[in-house]
């Protein structure tokens, strides 16, 4: 009941008020109650609420993965009440970085320890500029993939750049492989409480993100055939394999496949003799629990360690070993343990063996939803004198028809189809090839009316026309409408895609300007960055278009998904 004196001023409030103004004060009434109804009771052990200035989540992606994540941490945020301002490091304005309070960095890594292209700007300035970052605290969430040499090191570079520029990290940087979720929600959990403010002491904890049932589909995949499309006198070796299964496989094309390999027995055997342990001991370590043979067959990566790896084995072993990577035969040859019970310890040690993406080369279209094509270029190197090999290719290339695989689909965000009747240009040397035999197969078996350009390359027609069979088929039928060829041996001088590109720069312009998308497949360095400085030329010179009007138009065609790359 109100005071007389209250009760009068709110019979002059409502005499005067409009039907329209009763409806909100009503409104507004009801969610003051409804909001009193829900609040806990107050207790005498009541702390005060933190009061968090403001928080900022961005992100840097190069294949999307970034992007999505970040998208799916904002939206759990804002499910447990936590206000998390998302944006993307391509649009973040780089003078309001002084200005954080609360700073949360989800970043991926590219190729040799490159930013992604959305975090280029960002990286740079950070590494160019001293902005005063005393009062931010921050975290990183670094993505990265254990199969590649530097793993999270742009997470790495930036998380030591905020320090040296005065910002305090609250929460320690997380590391994420392929296989992300589980790493990332509980990074964000720690975040979620930081930055949660209960009214009591007594309050809940913010609820776990609900993590996806069952992880990764995976199946089962037999090989049907596994043939060398290298002809004889090649230095090459690029394997076409094929696999079937027992239940369809849900993919599209532009999609990869990942595949967990198995480290070689030889090198295993060679483990063995050096550490004198029995294979055949059971150790149970962080990762998995079986036998020593098994962990060091199929669980845990031998090769190329990390150099933080390797600096803890320095540091289990007592000794003085530099940084740097190598495989665990090499590490244990040249810097052995004292006996196999300290090798038992050194198994902790080891990450486990991360997957390895291939872009797919099938069509479920055009091959059927039970059969699956992949492209490995087996892949050769030197270390310690001794010719070594890809530790996935070679296990994919010596595998003979009727072995049997686990596998899953790494769907691709970007790298897709267009509508069918939009034109695509194609630009994929070596096993670049993949998605684009894929592609062709889809918009054949489809009937897909767009017109399609293919950019191919190798060192020896003979030798290295990777599909060549088909892609004449392709381009005599119709399907491929142009077929461009660059094979860099077959003359005095070499010549590569990009050369091929610039002759038929005029014709490449107009497809561009008719909406035509365009995609770049295969080896990174130097070959995607060699293609797109061409790209830039020809739209520079085709379109009377100044250096920095040609780079923007680019971006443009990127900002439109219809500039794709997947390379590697």
């Amino acid at each position: 009941m109100l005071e007389a004196a209250k009760l009068k001023q709110w019979d002059e409030l409502i005499g005067t008020a409009s039907p329209e103004e009763l409806i909100w004060i009503n409104g507004y009434l009801s969610g003051i109650v409804a909001r009193a109804a829900r609040a806990p009771e107050p207790t005498t052990e009541a702390a005060p609420a933190v009061a968090v200035k403001k928080a900022h989540l961005v992100f840097g992606t190069e294949t999307g993965n970034a992007r999505k994540l970040a998208g799916r941490l904002a939206a759990a945020a804002k499910k447990k009440g936590i206000s998390l301002k998302l944006s993307g490091l391509d649009q973040y304005r780089l003078t309001d970085l002084s200005k954080e309070d609360y700073f949360f960095i989800v970043i991926s890594t590219q190729g040799e320890g490159e930013p992604p292209l959305t975090a280029k700007k960002f990286y740079e300035h950070i590494h160019a500029t001293q902005p005063d970052l005393s009062t931010m605290k921050f975290s990183v969430l670094a993505l990265g993939d254990t199969a590649y040499p530097l793993y999270c090191k742009t997470g790495e570079d930036v998380q030591q750049r905020f320090k040296a520029l005065g910002a305090t990290e609250i929460i320690p940087m997380q590391k994420c492989d392929v296989d992300y979720d589980a790493d990332a929600d509980a990074w964000f959990e720690q975040v979620a409480k930081l930055l949660s403010t209960p009214a009591t002491v007594s309050a809940a904890a913010p609820a776990p993100i609900a993590k996806k049932a069952s992880g990764k589909k995976y199946y089962e995949g037999t090989i049907v055939a596994n043939i060398n499309l290298n002809d004889r006198g090649s230095n090459r070796e690029t394997y076409h394999i094929e696999l079937t299964t027992e239940e369809p496989v849900v993919y599209e094309p532009g999609d990869t496949i990942g595949i967990v390999p198995r480290n070689r027995a030889v090198v295993v055997d060679r483990i063995l003799a050096l550490t004198g342990a029995d294979g055949e001991q059971l150790v149970t370590t962080p990762k998995a629990s079986a036998s020593i043979r098994e962990l060091l067959t199929i669980h845990l990566n031998i090769c190329y360690l990390m150099t933080n790896t390797v600096k803890k084995y320095a540091a289990l072993t007592a000794q003085d070993i530099p940084d740097t990577r190598m495989d665990l035969v090499d590490l244990l040859r040249i810097y052995p343990v004292k006996d196999a019970t300290v090798f038992t310890e050194v198994l902790s040690l080891l990450l486990p063996v991360a997957p390895r993406l291939y872009s797919i080369a099938s069509s479920p279209a055009a091959h059927g939803e039970n059969e699956i094509h992949i492209t490995v270029a087996k892949d050769r190197f030197l270390a310690e004198d001794e010719q070594r090999f890809g530790l996935c290719s070679e296990f994919l290339g010596d595998l003979p028809t009727g072995s049997t695989l686990n596998f899953y689909i790494h769907k691709s965000r970007n790298f897709k189809l267009p509508a069918p009747d939009k034109k695509i240009i194609m630009i994929g040397p070596g096993t670049g090839v993949a998605p684009f035999r894929s592609f062709l197969a889809e918009r054949d078996a489809t009937g897909a009316g767009g017109e399609n350009w293919f950019f191919f390359g190798g060192q020896y027609f003979e030798k290295d026309f990777l599909y060549q069979t088909e892609m004449q088929a392709f381009h005599q039928t119709g399907v491929l409408s142009r077929l461009d060829l660059a094979f860099s041996r077959d003359q005095a001088e070499r010549e590569y895609v990009q050369h091929r590109m610039l002759q038929q720069a005029a014709d490449l312009y107009n497809w561009i300007e008719q909406g035509a998308h365009i995609y770049v497949s295969g080896v990174k360095d130097p070959m995607s960055k060699e293609v797109e400085q061409t790209l830039l030329q020809i739209i520079r010179e085709q379109g009377g278009k100044t250096t920095e009007e040609a780079t923007a138009f680019l971006e443009q065609l990127r900002k439109e998904n219809r500039y794709e790359k997947d390379v590697y």
